[in-house]
């Protein structure tokens, strides 16, 4: 029985696959007629969808006709492919096509074989031209690539090198006439020149100012008990001599005046009867040579009504101990046991600036003007006293050709005809920097 039933399934499963095979052949042949038909009316798109659906129905190509019937279709639709990738593939598929038509084909004298060749041989040079193609783009592709990397590489050596050349600072000021100009970062400050070198690191300095061709560097913004004297005439730097040098019970410079053109400079030392006059182009302070001879000369020009050997002046009703000389004629009174000046005399006729009026400070007379300090704010007045316009620094005013750019906030670059500079180093603009090192 089960023998019976063994061979029954065998002979099932072999009428099966016979069924199958022949449907199969069926199938491919109808589908065969519609590639030709196509073929026929120039529709070889509709020709290769039908072939194809008949080569998967057909275990090899026995037919030479049926091989060159592919090579044709694929031949003449190659072109209509998007890419020459696909372009290629299906000239490839009709050449292996064209192939299997020449193994069946043994007529080799037959205008069909003639015809066939010549096809081949189109195929083969189609093949070869849009190889070539391909591989010169693929060529050209590569270079492109290799030529994006070499920028990449370039731009990255670009923005290093202007990172280098990047002033890390919070702020640049202006520069004068001697391309010298003042530069803050962080807390500090400190002096730089018109190619972004750094001539005093803003390491130390609280406060500035620059004034006629000087720039002072303080310690401390009040009570300065430190200052360092940069002259942008000779680049030229060195530390004033302390307020306690000056005056042995000083401890700070007091109010410090603005320097001017001639050098002379103008501080008032905490617990002192004098201001310290000095001067900063022979580095020393200035002191009245022969006190007796002026005071004999303010007497004589009734200036002054009287004076004694302590150094004391009597000005009017008011003995006065006598702060020296400012310059112009400008002289500092104290009273006798108090170190805040009570007022200045102008000996060109005998005018009194009183403090308690306003006049707080003056300092060191030039081009016929004095800087006063007068309720807070600055003035400038001349000889007698009185106010004048504000004068000129000769030294502000910049003529140079470098441009501060501020990059974003505590980055900038100095200019310089589109050239980014620090000191003796150099950079292009990126694109002429790429331009100049692409072809290297």
């Amino acid at each position: 029985m089960k023998n019976k039933l063994l061979i029954t399934l065998i002979c099932f499963f072999a009428y099966s696959t016979i069924s199958f095979a022949q449907s199969d052949k069926v199938i491919a042949k109808a589908y065969m007629k519609r590639a030709n038909e196509a073929a026929g009316n120039i529709d070889f798109e509709g020709a290769r969808i039908s072939f194809d659906k008949a080569i998967k129905r057909m275990d090899t190509i026995l037919d030479k006709k049926v091989a060159a019937l592919g090579s044709i279709i694929y031949f003449e639709i190659h072109h209509q492919r998007p890419t020459e990738k696909e372009q290629l593939e299906f000239l490839e598929k009709a050449r292996d096509y064209s192939k299997q038509y020449f193994l069946l084909e043994k007529n080799t004298t037959s205008e069909d074989y003639l015809n066939n060749t010549e096809h081949s041989i189109l195929i083969i040079e189609n093949i070869e031209i849009l190889k070539n193609k391909i591989q010169a783009a693929e060529l050209e592709r590569l270079r492109k690539e290799k030529e994006l990397r070499r920028i990449d590489s370039l731009k990255t050596v670009w923005k290093n090198k202007s990172e280098a050349l990047t002033l890390k600072v919070d702020s640049i000021y202006s520069f004068n006439k001697n391309n010298i100009a003042i530069y803050q970062k962080d807390d500090f400050f400190g002096v730089i020149d018109d190619r972004g070198k750094i001539l005093i690191e803003a390491i130390e300095y609280k406060d500035a100012l620059s004034s006629e061709g000087f720039i002072l560097l303080k310690n401390k913004k009040e009570e300065t008990n430190k200052i360092y004297c940069f002259n942008t005439n000779d680049k030229a730097g060195f530390l004033l001599p302390s307020a306690s040098d000056f005056n042995s019970l000083s401890t700070h410079y007091g109010k410090i005046m603005l320097p001017r053109g001639n050098g002379r400079l103008v501080t008032y030392p905490n617990n002192s009867f004098q201001p310290m006059v000095y001067d900063l182009n022979v580095k020393q302070v200035v002191r009245v040579a022969n006190q007796t001879e002026l005071f004999k000369n303010l007497k004589k020009s009734d200036a002054i009504g009287k004076y004694n050997k302590d150094g004391e002046v009597k000005v009017g009703k008011t003995w006065y101990v006598f702060g020296g000389h400012l310059g112009g004629g400008i002289h500092p009174l104290y009273l006798e046991g108090n170190y805040n000046i009570d007022a200045f005399l102008c000996s060109i006729d005998g005018t009194r600036l009183f403090t308690a009026n306003g006049t707080q400070y003056i300092g060191a007379f030039y081009n016929n003007k004095s800087q006063t300090i007068k309720k807070g704010k600055t003035i400038w007045i001349n000889q007698n006293g009185t106010k004048v316009s504000k004068a000129k620094d000769e030294f502000a005013g910049y003529t140079g050709d470098s441009e501060v750019v501020r990059l974003s906030k505590g980055n900038y670059q100095i200019m310089r005809n589109g050239v980014v500079i620090i000191g003796d180093e150099e950079l292009e603009k990126m694109g002429e920097f790429l331009r100049k090192y692409r072809g290297n």
